[in-house]
C-alpha cells in the first residue's frame, strides 16, 4: 500500500499500550479508527497483527498505513484534540519548571515526585499538563524522552512535530550528552570509569524492576567521582551512553554505591542515618543535544531542594558547572 510508513519504538515508549503510542505519535487518529485498522491487519508490529491492549517494546517496528485522511469525514483532519482545561494552579506549577524556551523547544527542570506520564494511580503528570505550555502554538507540545518519577532535572519537550522528529532522532542516534548527578552511599574503588552491564526486566515484577543479565540489552554508563565525604558518601557524575530503564540506578549498585534514597535497588543500605532526606538523590543535571533549528542546545538544571540541603551538609559545590567527561579530550 502506497503511503505506508514504519516507525521504530523509542526507549522512552517501551511498554506503552499501542493506543497510548498512537495517541502520542498520531494524536488526530481516533480510537475507533485505530481499532478498525488493527482488526483489518493494517497496523502491525514487527510484521505481526496486533490487538487492543498490545504493548510495544523499544526497537519494535510499527507499520502505519496512511492516516492523514479521516474516512468518516471525507476530508483531511487538521484539528487538534480538545485541550483539557487546567486550573491556574496547574498552569503555574508547570510553567515554573520552564528553564529554557524558544520556538521549537521547551526545557523543564522537572521536580522530583512528578511522573512524566500517566499510569496506575497517577493523576498529575507532565504529559497531562503540556496543554498549559502550548500558548498560541497550533500544536500541543510533545514528549521526546522521559525521566523516572523520583528523578529530577532536565526534561526536553518539543513544541511541534518537526522538532519532535529531530530531537527523537538525536536521542536515537545518541547525538546527545546527558549528565546526571547523584549522591551515593560509599565510594567506588575507581575515581572514574565505565560500567558495561546488560540489563533486562526482572521476572515477576512486570517490568517495574531491572536487573543485570548476561543476555540483556546493552547498557553502558560512564562515571566520575566529583567529591566524597570520609569515603562514606560520594557525589558522582554519571553519563549514560545507552538509555535503558533505571540504568543509572542499577549501575550504581554494580559499583557497590547505591544512590541515596533508592530503596528499590539499594534496599536499606541506600538510606543514611541522621537528617539526610530519604528522597531519591538522582538529578538530570545537564544536556547537550542538536537543536532542531541548527546548532547545539545546552541546558543546565539546578538541584532540587532536598539535594541542595545534602550538598550543603557534605560541603559539596552545588554550583559546579564543570563537565568531567570533557577531560578525556584534553590531550
Amino acid at each position: 500500500m502506497s503511503g505506508v510508513t514504519h516507525h521504530k519504538v523509542q526507549s522512552f515508549e517501551n511498554d506503552w499500550r499501542i493506543d497510548k503510542w498512537f495517541k502520542n505519535n498520531f494524536p488526530d487518529l481516533s480510537f475507533g479508527r485505530l481499532s478498525k485498522l488493527m482488526r483489518t491487519g493494517q497496523i502491525r508490529a514487527d510484521g505481526k497483527r496486533i490487538k487492543a491492549g498490545f504493548r510495544v517494546e523499544e526497537g519494535m517496528e510499527i507499520r502505519v498505513p496512511p492516516i492523514g485522511v479521516n474516512p468518516n469525514s471525507g476530508k483531511e483532519r487538521i484539528t487538534s484534540p480538545n485541550k483539557k482545561k487546567h486550573s491556574e494552579e496547574d498552569s503555574r506549577y508547570i510553567r515554573d519548571m520552564v528553564i529554557y524556551q524558544d520556538n521549537s523547544v521547551i526545557v523543564l527542570n522537572k521536580l522530583p515526585g512528578l511522573a512524566v506520564q500517566g499510569g496506575s494511580k497517577i493523576t498529575r503528570h507532565v504529559d497531562g499538563l503540556l496543554d498549559c505550555l502550548q500558548g498560541d502554538n497550533p500544536e500541543r507540545p510533545k514528549l521526546v524522552h522521559r525521566l523516572d518519577k523520583d528523578t529530577s532535572g532536565v526534561l526536553v519537550i518539543a513544541r511541534n512535530s518537526k522538532a519532535a522528529k529531530s530531537l527523537t532522532e538525536s536521542f536515537r542516534n545518541r547525538k546527545t550528552q546527558k549528565i546526571y548527578w547523584a549522591l551515593v552511599v560509599g565510594r567506588p574503588e575507581r575515581n572514574e570509569g565505565t560500567v558495561n552491564a546488560p540489563l533486562d526486566k526482572e521476572p515477576g515484577t512486570r517490568g517495574e524492576r531491572m536487573m543485570v543479565a548476561d543476555k540483556g540489552k546493552k547498557a553502558v554508563t560512564d562515571f566520575y567521582v566529583m567529591d566524597s565525604a570520609l569515603k562514606s558518601t560520594s557525589w558522582i557524575a554519571f553519563k549514560p551512553v545507552t538509555g535503558r530503564t533505571h540504568q543509572i540506578r542499577v549501575h550504581a549498585t554494580v559499583l557497590d554505591a547505591p544512590i541515596v534514597g533508592d530503596g528499590k535497588y539499594g534496599g536499606k543500605h541506600a538510606f543514611l542515618d541522621g537528617v539526610v532526606s530519604k528522597k531519591l538523590h538522582l538529578h538530570a543535571r545537564s544536556i547537550e543535544i542538536d537543536h532542531p533549528d541548527g546548532g547545539t542546545l545546552s541546558v543546565t538544571a539546578d538541584l532540587p531542594r532536598h539535594m541542595i540541603e545534602s550538598w550543603d551538609m557534605f560541603g559539596f559545590d552545588k554550583n559546579d558547572k564543570s563537565n568531567p567527561f570533557d577531560l578525556e579530550n584534553d590531550v
